[in-house]
């Protein structure tokens, strides 16, 4: 499996998890109104977006980064 690939299977399964997060805070804040603050579901998807796009943008830039090493290995897989 190339770099490339195994850094957006990573990404793709770390946004997952956090979207899953997400999902769920948003939900007990809906089921449980009393129990959290007035602006909490805004407070969760301004840290929850903040989050999943931080995560996104390392990765397109690690992804660039895995590109580049996948390219210079290409060569030296044929020397013994």
């Amino acid at each position: 499996m190339s770099k490339k690939a195994r850094v957006i299977l990573t990404a793709v399964i770390i946004e997952a998890t956090l979207a899953g997060i997400w999902w769920y805070l948003a939900r007990y804040g809906l089921s449980n109104p009393d129990r959290v603050a007035p602006n909490f579901q805004e407070v969760v998807g301004q840290t929850m977006g903040m989050a999943m796009g931080g995560v996104l943008g390392l990765c397109v830039i690690l992804f660039f980064v895995a590109a580049r090493n996948d390219r210079k290995a290409l060569p030296q897989k044929g020397r013994p």
